[in-house]
This record gives structure tokens, sequence and C-alpha cells, in this order.
């Protein structure tokens, strides 16, 4: 018998959090909402395995990577984004947080879909290099090497991250 009352439950208290690392993985609104959406129809026939496993979310993000992944070797289609950023405003803080998160959207968007999900999981997800290895189903040299690419990539194709990429990375030690 399904418990459908607890996945509900579990899904209304998770879902900003599954929603975000959607949108980081996707790179866009629509496509998070499909990758999310996925991943929920098919934890949901098998909820009540996962729920019984202690740890339903970790087990709901693995799904969700593989659907992120499944759904890119389906596809095999570029982003296109847009090669410049919008010109500043006055406006201050918010608009400097505002065209910073632009400009990390469109990096993200130039990695490779395991770089991608290596940053979203470590830097946004706060998941150790254990944790992530094995959401991602690899090893953690792996997720090592993977990320030293990504930070790498980053550091290249957005170089104005180098100070929020610092600051992530005095908060991970």
């Amino acid at each position: 018998m399904v418990d459908e009352e607890g996945f509900r439950e579990f899904v209304r208290a998770r879902l900003p959090r599954l929603s975000r690392a959607a949108y980081l993985l996707a790179g866009g609104h629509a496509q998070a909402e499909d990758l999310l959406q996925s991943a929920l129809i098919k934890a949901a026939v098998q909820w009540s395995r996962i729920s019984a496993t202690g740890d339903p979310e970790t087990y709901i993000r693995k799904i969700l990577y593989h659907e992120h992944v499944r759904s890119w070797r389906r596809r095999r289609y570029l982003e296109q984004t847009t090669a410049a950023v919008p010109d500043r405003a006055s406006a201050g803080d918010e608009t400097d947080r505002a065209v910073l998160r632009l400009v990390l959207e469109q990096a993200l968007a130039k990695l490779t879909r395991r770089q991608r999900a290596v940053v979203v999981l470590r830097y946004f997800e706060d998941l150790s290099e254990a944790d992530t290895a094995q959401v991602m189903g690899t090893s953690v040299g792996t997720v090592k090497s993977q990320t030293s690419h990504a930070l790498s990539r980053l550091r290249t194709l957005a170089p104005e991250l180098a100070g929020l990429m610092h600051d992530s990375m005095e908060v991970q030690s």
C-alpha cells in the first residue's frame, strides 16, 4: 500500500530545496520543473521502499541527478546563452547580486553536466565529497577531480566569480 500522504508531506517539506537543485542542474525554470516532476514521479512509484531507507531526500537527489543525465543523453542539445550580461543599473547591492547570479548561471551552463552536478551538489547543496560520490554513483576521487576541473573552468569562464568561489571554498574547509 502506497503512503500517499507521507509522500505529499515529504514533497511539501523539501520542495524548495529540491526545486533549487533541479534549477541549478537544468539551468532554467521550465527545464527544472520538468526534471523535478520526472524525479518525483519515479519517487512516488517507489515511495514505500524509498521512505523505508530512512533518508529519502538523498535517494530522491540521486534520482534527480540520474534524470538530469538521462535527459541530456536523450536530447543532446546545447543551451543558447546570451553573450553579454545586462547593463548594470545603479540600484546597489541588489543589482550586483542579480548580475552575479546571471553570470553564475551562464558559467554553470557552459560546464559539462557532470561538472555542473558536482558544483551544485558540493557547493549549493553542501554535500560532502563522499555524499556527492554516492549521489552520482561514482568514486570520491572522481568527485575531487571533477570539482577541480569545474572550478578551474569557472575561473576561466567567469573570473568575476573568483571571490564567490574563494568564499565558498573557505566555508567548505
